[in-house]
């Protein structure tokens, strides 16, 4: 007699922006969660392989994301704009594109969704301050603005029709740290599906801010109120640390970039159309 094979957590998932650096990360990555995973991005993405589907879509189309969500389990936010970008393409992709896609998630009865905001949204914050998820928020750029409103709106959802949201205000996740900012910023691939994972399989998360940050030995972020969540991050970019040695030649006192947790950020927007 054959043993039956397990089932996988989830039925299907849908993951946003998998044509996107993060997006592409988390394809292979998610994909023991999941009987299937859903793949969408405005841009053409690799065809669907086992366990896939590929669904192109815009969500600025309405119909479109409503359509893109049937039989959709759980949602991995992680499409939209991710850097400081013309005004007008912000707001489609990241304001009027959420608002569909939460109206969505309500139409379609799903009950989870994890969204990629950003530590932009408190980039104004000045490097010798430690935040938490409790304090008002600082956007240091339009796009900062935007995932501030995806947080708004994502509590709006919750605390209106009960959909739960871990928001996560990821900082830097790249294979390594590219600049002394991101020592401090730096969120290892590793941990950032960590932190996913976390954030997906928790019972009961209502509506958690979760900084997205590694086990850095500098830290401007305080995790505490995103405990239940049990993320524990394993790397660091002390690793690192050999790359961008103190050598005592600090920036001057009005720059800015320096003085903010934003960095460049504060100085890159808004940008308009001509």
């Amino acid at each position: 007699m054959n043993e039956a094979i397990p089932r996988k957590p989830f039925q299907r998932l849908l993951l946003t922006g998998a044509g996107g650096g993060l997006g592409t990360l988390l394809r292979e990555r998610i994909k023991p969660w999941a009987e299937v995973v859903r793949l969408t991005d405005v841009r053409d993405i690799p065809a669907a392989g086992e366990g896939e589907e590929v669904v192109r879509c815009d969500l600025a189309d309405r119909d479109a994301v409503l359509d893109l969500l049937d039989g959709v389990d759980a949602v991995l936010h992680f499409g939209g704009v991710s850097v400081e970008e013309e005004v007008d393409k912000i707001v489609q992709a990241n304001i009027v594109g959420l608002h569909h896609l939460y109206e969505a998630v309500h139409k379609k009865g799903i009950k989870r969704v994890i969204y990629a905001s950003s530590s932009h949204v408190v980039g104004f914050y000045p490097t010798t301050q430690r935040v938490d998820a409790s304090m008002p928020l600082r956007p240091d750029c339009i796009y900062g603005v935007s995932k501030c409103f995806g947080e708004a709106l994502s509590r709006y959802y919750f605390d209106r029709f009960g959909i739960e949201t871990v928001c996560l205000r990821i900082g830097s996740s790249f294979p390594e740290p590219r600049n002394a900012r991101m020592m401090v910023t730096f969120l290892a691939h590793d941990d950032l599906v960590e932190l996913v994972r976390c954030a997906l399989f928790t019972p009961r998360v209502g509506h958690t801010i979760s900084f997205g940050v590694s086990d850095n030995r500098v830290s401007w972020w305080d995790n505490s109120q995103a405990a239940h969540l049990g993320f524990e991050p394993k790397h660091s970019s002390r690793d690192f640390a050999e790359r961008f040695p103190q050598d005592g030649n600090w920036p001057p006192a009005d720059e800015i970039t320096a003085t903010y947790q934003g960095g460049p950020f504060v100085l890159a927007g808004p940008i308009y159309k001509n």
